[in-house]
């Protein structure tokens, strides 16, 4: 198999859409991924992967934190401004857990340090131990076969 059908086999299953977020002290840094998983509850732990190419990764390793926000269904164009698909118009607009930047409106956040960080393949995996998080209210962004979605609910009558 050649890495475009791997990468359409991968596309072939569905995720929520996250921008991971992190800072150098003087400027807010983020990132499209779909590379997220809930590790552990006790203790709280996370994990996200990162090319080794993108622009985040050695700002994640300098400050030690991420976030990551699982954006809702009116958030597509922030996924698609930190997915380098198309800028958009007005300025990004940043919250701030434990002084790491949040997505503002999302669905969650989730604050971490990072706990161990291992270079598998062309990504580095980071396993985040989560310090604090901020839940809202709305219907997720998804992403499945390269587009976005919305989610439905399926009422059975």
């Amino acid at each position: 198999m050649d890495s475009r059908e791997f990468r359409n086999a991968m596309g072939r299953f569905a995720t929520g859409v996250t921008v991971i977020t992190s800072s150098d002290g003087t400027e807010n840094y983020g990132m499209t991924a779909n590379a997220f998983m809930s590790v552990s509850l006790e203790p709280k732990l996370i994990t996200i992967s990162v090319d080794n190419k993108a622009n985040i990764l050695n700002k994640i390793k300098t400050s030690g934190q991420f976030a990551v926000s699982f954006l809702s269904d009116e958030q597509q164009d922030i996924s698609m401004h930190f997915a380098g698909q198309k800028k958009k118009d007005d300025p990004i607009e940043f919250d701030e857990i434990e002084g790491v930047p949040t997505i503002r409106g999302s669905l969650a956040s989730v604050v971490c340090d990072v706990d161990q960080s291992i270079v598998v393949g062309d990504h580095t995996i980071f396993i985040g131990k989560v310090l604090d998080l901020k839940l809202s209210e709305g219907q997720p962004l998804t992403f499945f076969c390269g587009r976005y979605g919305k989610y439905q609910e399926n009422i059975h009558v």
